[in-house]
């Protein structure tokens, strides 16, 4: 048996709704003994995910990093993110998933400048503190119900729709108030268009002038974007994004470091794990036998 970060991907049993689904933290701890993963090992996310957490204290993992989490605490990860809890008995909340799919359609719903901005982890930390007071728990408690309980399916889908997008509307909201929020500017325009061309094009290059090359703009240009944005260089935000891709290729596969190497865009395998171990301290292998 291969020690591999299985890559979720979403599964409903919901015979009329279809791309989001809504389930207990309880529950999850309850039913996870019989689930083909085990959601306290870390697993790379296939869907959308917010959980949102009612009761108790403990810690979340996103990307590699533990996160403090307590009551009214706020967790979201993008497709593509590594995820796991740590479960204690008194835990309590709401987890709320939905497929790429189903997020580009209700994308519809919700103002250009909020989209731009949600489940972009580059931008904001993961885990969002929603007081007491918020309304925000209400509005899950009714997805929860009426994905749930509600036994009228007419007009369900519409019903379900409509509160997920008063859910991220509501998140996006709380963020608003409680972080720097970034405006729309031709700065965070630049940024996520630098973003997408890193996305696509960093196994070509790591070089900073070659992306401000491909967006018409100077390397110094993009590293006052970068900064305002991320407060990294253009440089570091590159380094740190590849660390990351190579993390979750790592255990996401049995792939060797010396195959990854290349993946990744580095011509000799040496100089890769050179560039692993200075931002990580650790080999690539090593990385992957302490972190499983």
């Amino acid at each position: 048996m291969t020690k591999e970060i299985p890559n979720i991907v979403y599964n409903s049993d919901h015979s009329k709704i279809k791309g989001v689904e809504v389930i207990l933290i309880e529950n999850l701890i309850k039913r996870s003994e019989n689930l083909d993963h085990f959601p306290e090992k870390p697993h790379q996310l296939d869907f959308y995910l917010i959980a949102f957490y009612t009761q108790g204290e403990t810690e979340h993992l996103v990307d590699f990093v533990w996160h403090k989490v307590k009551k009214y605490s706020l967790v979201y990860l993008a497709k593509g993110q590594v995820n796991a809890f740590k479960f204690k008995k008194d835990l309590k909340g709401f987890i709320l998933l939905f497929t790429k799919d189903y997020f580009d359609k209700q994308l519809k719903n919700l103002p250009n400048d909020a989209v731009k901005r949600l489940f972009i982890p580059q931008l904001f930390k993961p885990i969002v503190q929603v007081k007491e007071n918020s309304n925000l728990r209400g509005y899950i408690e009714l997805i929860y119900n009426e994905y749930h309980i509600g036994k009228n399916d007419f007009n369900k889908n519409a019903i379900i729709d409509a509160l997920h997008t008063i859910i991220l509307s509501k998140a996006e909201q709380i963020k608003k108030d409680q972080t720097e929020y970034l405006k729309e500017s031709d700065k965070l325009i630049l940024f996520l268009r630098f973003k997408t061309l890193l996305e696509e094009e960093y196994v070509k290059s790591r070089k900073a002038d070659f992306y401000a090359q491909k967006l018409n703009i100077t390397y110094k240009h993009l590293n006052v974007i970068c900064k305002e944005i991320t407060s990294s260089t253009a440089k570091s935000f590159i380094n740190e994004f590849i660390i990351l891709e190579a993390k979750r290729k790592l255990i996401n596969s049995s792939i060797k470091s010396t195959e990854l190497s290349f993946l990744m865009g580095f011509e000799e395998p040496s100089n890769f794990v050179k560039f692993f171990k200075k931002y990580t301290g650790l080999t690539p292998n090593n990385f992957k036998t302490q972190f499983l």
